[in-house]
C-alpha cells in the first residue's frame, strides 16, 4: 500500500494542479504530495529491509533493495526542490500566471521519475524512462527565453535520440529472455534467474543498444553534450532533480542490466565498462577546469560522478558494487544541495559567470557559506560523504586488481577537485567588484538548503543502521564475486 502511494501522489498532484480553482495553491498541493511521497517511499523502505521485498501489484510494480533505495532518492529530492521552487520561482513575476503550469509538469516529471524504479518489467522501465525525457523538455525550456529554447531543443534532439536503440535492446532482451525457456512474464527478477542460460551473444548485444539508448539520458561521453546547456538554461528546481536524479534513474536501469550480464559466465564486459567509465570521467574533469558558468560547472562534475559509478560496477566485486551504490546515494543528495545553492548565487547577484562572483563570503554569508559546503563536499574533501564512497570505490579496485584502473581514477578526481575547488575559490574570496547590496533570499529558499544540507553532514561522518542495510541490499542487486 505505501508504494502505491508513494508512486500515485505525484500524479494526483499534477491533477490537482491542472483543476483551475486550485491552480493558486498548486506549490502548496505539490509540496504536501510529494511530502507524503518521500514518507510513503521510507516506509516501502522500511518493509524491504523486513522481507527483502515490496510488492504492490505482482509483476508489475514491486521493489527490492536497489529500486527501493532509487525510489527514496527520487522522492526525496522531487520534495526539496518543490520546495525551494516556491520563493524561486516566485521571483520571476513574468512567469506568476503560468507557475501552474511549471508545477503541473513537475509533478508529473517526479510521478515518471519514482514509478521507473518501481517497474519489475524492463519493458515498462523503458516506457517510464521516455516520458521522463518528455516532461523534462517542458521543463528545461519552460523560461522560454531563447537560450533556454536551444538547450530544449538540444536535449530533446539527442535524448531521443536514444530512445529506438534502447528499444531495439529491450526487443533483442525479450528475445534472449524466451528463447531460454523463460515462460513467465518478463521481470527483472525473472530476467536475473534465467541469466546463465540466455544466450551470451544476444545479451551482448542488448546490453549495448540499451547502454547507447540510455547512455545519452544519463549524461555520460561522448553523449554528454545536452547535459551542461539544459543545466545551465532550466530553472534551478529542476537542474536540481535533472542532475541529481533524472540521470541517475536511467543509469539504474543499465546498471539493472549489467548486472545481469555480469552473471552470465560468458558475457562479461566489466573491463569495457571501466574504459568507458574513467572516459567520461576524464572528459569532465579537463572541461572542469576551463568552464565560466557555475551551474555548467556542477552539471559536469554530473558527468564525473556518473563515471566513477560505472567504473565501479564494472569492477564487479561486492565491495565495489556497495561503493557505486553509495556513491548514487551520495552523489543525489549533494549535487541537489549544489544546485539549490547555484540557484541561489542565481537569484543573489543575477549572473550565471563565474567572472563576475567575487567575494560571496562577505556580501551574502549565507549564500557563501552553503557554496562553500557544497563545493567541497561535492568535490569528495573529507569528511564529506562523496569522499568515503569514492574511497571505498578505489579501494574496492584495488583488491581486485585494477591497479591501472585505480591509478587513473585517483588522478581523475584529484584533477577535478582541484579544478571544481579553482574556480570556487575566486567567488568565494575575490574581492567584491559591487558594494550595492544584493537580494535577499526567499525563505523557501534557504529551508530546502538547510534540510539538503542535513544528510550532507550525517551522512560523511556516520552511516545509520538502516542506511547502511539498504545500501547493502541494493549492492546484492548488482551482483559481482
Amino acid at each position: 500500500m505505501a508504494l502505491i502511494v508513494a508512486v500515485s501522489l505525484p500524479l494526483l498532484a499534477a491533477l490537482l494542479c491542472w483543476v483551475k480553482p486550485l491552480r493558486s495553491i498548486a506549490w502548496g498541493i505539490t509540496v504536501f504530495c510529494l511530502s507524503i511521497s518521500f514518507a510513503t517511499s521510507i516506509m516501502t523502505a522500511g518493509q524491504v529491509l523486513r522481507d527483502g521485498r515490496a510488492v504492490a501489484i505482482p509483476g508489475w510494480i514491486e521493489v527490492d533493495g536497489l529500486s527501493a533505495l532509487v525510489v527514496l532518492l527520487v522522492s526525496f529530492v522531487c520534495t526539496l526542490a518543490a520546495i525551494f521552487a516556491g520563493g524561486y520561482m516566485r521571483h520571476g513575476s513574468q512567469q506568476t500566471e503560468r507557475l501552474w503550469r511549471f508545477y503541473c509538469n513537475y509533478n508529473l516529471l517526479a510521478f515518471a521519475l519514482i514509478v521507473v524504479p518501481a517497474f519489475a518489467s524492463p519493458n515498462m522501465v523503458w516506457v517510464g524512462v521516455e516520458l521522463i525525457t518528455l516532461f523534462a523538455i517542458l521543463l528545461v525550456g519552460f523560461e522560454g527565453t531563447p537560450s533556454a529554447l536551444e538547450a530544449a531543443w538540444k536535449y530533446a534532439i539527442l535524448t531521443l535520440m536514444g530512445a529506438p536503440i534502447s528499444l531495439l535492446g529491450f526487443l533483442v532482451l525479450y528475445w534472449a529472455y524466451h528463447s531460454s525457456g523463460g515462460g513467465t512474464a518478463e521481470t527483472w527478477q525473472g530476467l536475473s534467474a534465467m541469466s546463465s542460460t540466455m544466450p551470451p551473444n544476444l545479451l551482448k548485444f542488448a546490453f549495448l543498444l540499451v547502454f547507447v539508448g540510455f547512455g545519452t539520458k544519463v549524461g555520460l561521453a561522448p553523449m554528454h553534450t545536452w547535459l551542461p546547456d539544459a543545466h545551465s538554461q532550466a530553472p534551478t528546481p529542476i537542474c536540481a532533480v535533472l542532475s541529481g536524479i533524472k540521470t541517475t534513474v536511467p543509469l539504474y536501469a543499465i546498471l539493472r542490466l549489467l548486472a545481469i550480464i555480469l552473471a552470465s559466465p560468458e558475457a562479461r564486459i566489466g573491463n569495457w565498462m571501466v574504459v568507458i567509465g574513467l572516459f567520461s570521467v576524464g572528459i569532465a574533469a579537463f572541461l572542469l577546469l576551463q568552464v565560466r558558468d557555475y551551474k555548467r560547472m556542477f552539471a559536469f562534475s554530473t558527468v564525473e560522478h556518473m563515471g566513477i559509478i560505472l567504473v565501479a560496477a564494472g569492477f564487479a566485486t561486492h565491495e565495489a558494487a556497495y561503493g557505486a551504490v553509495a556513491q548514487m546515494l551520495n552523489h543525489s543528495i549533494t549535487k541537489s544541495l549544489c544546485f539549490y545553492t547555484a540557484g541561489m548565487v542565481l537569484l543573489t547577484l543575477g549572473t550565471r559567470q563565474i567572472s563576475e562572483v567575487r567575494g560571496l563570503i562577505r556580501t551574502s554569508p549565507f549564500v557563501g557559506g552553503a557554496l562553500l559546503l557544497c563545493s567541497l563536499a561535492i568535490a569528495g574533501a573529507p569528511p564529506f560523504p562523496i569522499f568515503l564512497s569514492e574511497f571505498s570505490i578505489l579501494a574496492a579496485g584495488l583488491r581486485s586488481g585494477h591497479n591501472v584502473a585505480v591509478a587513473i581514477l585517483a588522478t581523475l578526481i584529484v584533477v577535478a577537485f582541484v579544478a571544481i575547488m579553482r574556480q570556487v575559490n575566486g567567488m568565494l574570496f575575490g574581492k567584491p567588484e559591487s558594494t550595492a547590496p544584493v537580494e535577499r533570499v526567499p525563505l523557501s529558499c534557504r529551508t530546502a538548503v538547510v534540510l539538503a544540507a542535513i544528510p550532507v553532514f550525517i551522512l560523511g561522518v556516520y552511516i545509520p543502521g538502516p542506511v547502511h542495510s539498504l545500501l547493502t541490499l541494493a549492492a546484492q542487486q548488482l551482483g559481482g564475486h
